[in-house]
């Protein structure tokens, strides 16, 4: 089993039916608003260290977690101010994990151009000229990985821990099969 590191989670819920942007700013400090820049007002907390953009829709999009305890953390305590400062919050707001960034050391060295060759075109993409990693795109779980000669990958679009380390075992398991892991 490879060491998993979450290094960031992206998750959506629906604070309320609409949101004043404008008395959120006004009354909480840890908040950035410039509608003529962008439509979403910036909430960044400390602890945990995340930023959330809220909408005017009620929607909104939490970043910078690195584990589903933080995102309900700091949706439960935005959902605490904007209760206090009046507004209608919705009860037991459901948390959508939209995407989730991991990385991992497969432990051995990868000669990317024999990965490349070995996967196939259909699933890689691979232009050293233009990016030192190879793009290997997986169908189930459906994520993305990121692969490097030092044998470090990156793992994107995982909706959980178990996808992101499916994906990462699958793939030590089939490099490792296929003799392309030094």
């Amino acid at each position: 089993m490879i060491e998993i590191k979450v290094q960031n989670i992206v998750a959506s819920t629906t604070f309320a039916e609409k949101l004043d942007l404008d008395v959120i700013t006004k009354a909480i400090e840890e908040t950035e608003y410039e509608p003529e820049q962008f439509p979403g007002l910036v909430y960044r907390l400390k602890n945990p260290k995340t930023a959330t953009l809220l909408f005017r829709s009620g929607k909104s999009n939490c970043t910078g977690a690195k584990n589903i305890e933080d995102v309900r953390k700091t949706i439960d305590i935005i959902a605490e101010k904007l209760k206090k400062l009046g507004m209608d919050v919705h009860k037991n707001l459901e948390i959508v994990v939209q995407n989730m960034v991991a990385t991992a050391d497969l432990g051995g060295e990868l000669n990317l151009d024999e990965v490349a060759v070995a996967f196939g075109l259909e699933n890689v993409e691979y232009e050293p000229e233009q990016f030192p990693g190879l793009v290997y795109r997986v169908k189930e779980p459906r994520v993305v990985m990121l692969l490097f000669g030092s044998g470090k990958i990156v793992c994107t679009g995982g909706k959980n821990t178990e996808d992101v380390s499916k994906a990462v075992d699958d793939l030590s398991e089939k490099l490792t099969s296929m003799g392309l892991l030094h």
